[in-house]
């Protein structure tokens, strides 16, 4: 990826993200995987998010992603995640494999220190 530029801000900045669906299961696959696919693109060009890569397995999302240093990588995370969760309206029949209303696991940002 190559330098990008903002207003305020110049960049190059890769995030390599990696989160799963509720009970880690191995429902995306078919149109729900093709839906998850493009609505990830449709959320990176809304935000001016940009994929190096983006990879999604039945049991998985794998991304390398930059973004403008406006957003936090916890906002980016959130945002990917709350408005895929749209998945329930389009496949009503996800409901009966992830019960309790999540889409995807409750994960937690960790940072590598070297302390």
């Amino acid at each position: 990826m190559a330098i990008k530029r903002t207003r305020h801000a110049v960049y190059d900045a890769n995030y390599h993200l990696v989160w799963t669906p509720k009970y880690r299961k191995w429902i995306l696959r078919g149109d729900l995987r093709e839906y998850v696919y493009q609505l990830f693109h449709r959320i990176a060009e809304r935000y001016d998010y940009e994929f190096e890569e983006l990879t999604i397995a039945e049991d998985h999302v794998h991304m390398l992603v930059s973004f403008p240093p406006r957003d936090s990588i916890a906002k980016v995370v959130a945002r990917f995640k709350s408005i895929s969760a749209s998945v329930f309206r389009q496949f009503p029949e996800v409901k009966r494999e992830l019960w309790k209303g999540a889409f995807w696991e409750v994960g937690v940002l960790r940072s590598n220190s070297w302390q």
